[in-house]
């Protein structure tokens, strides 16, 4: 089986996520798509801790854990398709990249709930951990990286200049068509990082 890895950048509800091999050293798209984070994609779920910030204290916890769980079960969902879809082709996911914000540890969740800046970050983080959870019951390895470190860690990993790096990933999206934004080429960049390593 050729050897596949899983980029994703997380944001609130939804995650993009590409799976990338590698052609003599070259990275190949093989899938990429929009992981949906949420069952209803309205901002009550994809901002859990916006929402959860009107409500009662007890009510509020009690509906942010409902979005981790549903959120954790369709990011499981959404990786273990695509992991079948990759085997019937006979790629093998060897493992996956998480790119963090910041990785900026977050306090109780009544410090949260009182901070707007907090609840930014804890709304990305909740959506985060459904990939980490996905990956560890799938029994996949995971990189987790800051984004603000991806292309130095690339381009000292991959021995290429960062420019050529960014170059190379843009131009996979000619041939692939849109959407290629810069979630799809970070998403890439990643996998291709960790199938480096």
């Amino acid at each position: 089986m050729n050897r596949a890895a899983i980029g994703f950048r997380v944001h609130s509800g939804w995650a993009a996520m590409v799976a990338v091999s590698l052609e003599d050293g070259t990275p190949v798209v093989l899938h990429r798509r929009k992981l949906l984070l949420v069952q209803t994609f309205s901002y009550t779920f994809r901002q859990p801790y916006h929402t959860a910030e009107k409500m009662p204290l007890g009510d509020a916890a009690e509906f942010v854990r409902l979005v981790e769980k549903e959120s954790r079960e369709l990011a499981l969902s959404g990786l273990c398709t695509l992991e079948r879809e990759l085997e019937s082709v006979a790629y093998k996911v060897r493992g996956c990249a998480l790119l963090l914000a910041s990785g900026r540890k977050l306090p109780e969740f009544e410090k949260i709930l009182a901070s707007h800046a907090l609840i930014h970050t804890a709304d990305g983080e909740l959506f985060r951990e459904s990939i980490r959870q996905a990956c560890t019951r799938a029994k996949l390895p995971l990189a987790v990286i800051t984004e603000r470190e991806l292309l130095t860690a690339a381009a000292t990993r991959l021995k290429k200049k960062p420019e050529f790096l960014n170059r190379q990933v843009a131009a996979l999206g000619k041939s692939l068509g849109p959407p290629w934004t810069q979630d799809e080429k970070l998403a890439t960049l990643a996998a291709w990082l960790t199938l480096a390593n």
